[in-house]
């Protein structure tokens, strides 16, 4: 049962960033494909179109530091935390990315047809980076609390 608890933990240690990863791939592919229709249609623009894009690789980055800041000795005892607290906050990061792609295209779909509305429409998109920062500092909290061995 230890060797199983202690499997867990090394997967929540590295839990975070691989799927932080996942839900900024997948989050800048979405944003990325509406930039790349949106710049055929616009006559100007476009580096604001790619810029918005990448908003959700930011979630990768959480992710890392969410990762080296639960490195330790897995052990019997702090694998469970370590599981815990790298897939659950791994998985807001995913889904915070994932969810911020889909916002991120629709303000570039937005700002296409009306480009006056640019900085407002990417409002929504910050709201789902909040998430993404609140499970990062919430993992980062807990994460000081876990016993090294």
């Amino acid at each position: 049962m230890n060797e199983f608890i202690i499997a867990l933990g090394w997967v929540g240690m590295y839990g975070a960033m691989a799927l932080g990863a996942i839900g900024s791939i997948i989050g800048c592919a979405v944003a990325g494909q509406a930039a790349i229709g949106a710049m055929l249609e616009a006559e100007g623009g476009y580096g604001r179109f790619i810029g918005v894009s990448v908003m959700p690789s930011s979630q990768v980055i959480y992710g890392i530091v969410i990762m080296f800041t639960l490195q330790r000795e897995v052990t019997a005892t702090n694998g469970g935390a370590l599981f815990g607290i790298g897939i659950m906050s791994g998985l807001a990061l995913m889904y915070s990315g994932i969810f911020q792609g889909r916002t991120c295209a629709s303000a570039i779909g937005a700002a296409k047809a009306k480009p006056e509305i640019f900085g407002l429409s990417l409002a929504p998109a910050a709201i789902v980076e909040g998430f993404a920062v609140f499970a990062f500092v919430f993992a980062l909290v807990l994460a000081g609390g876990i016993p090294s061995s």
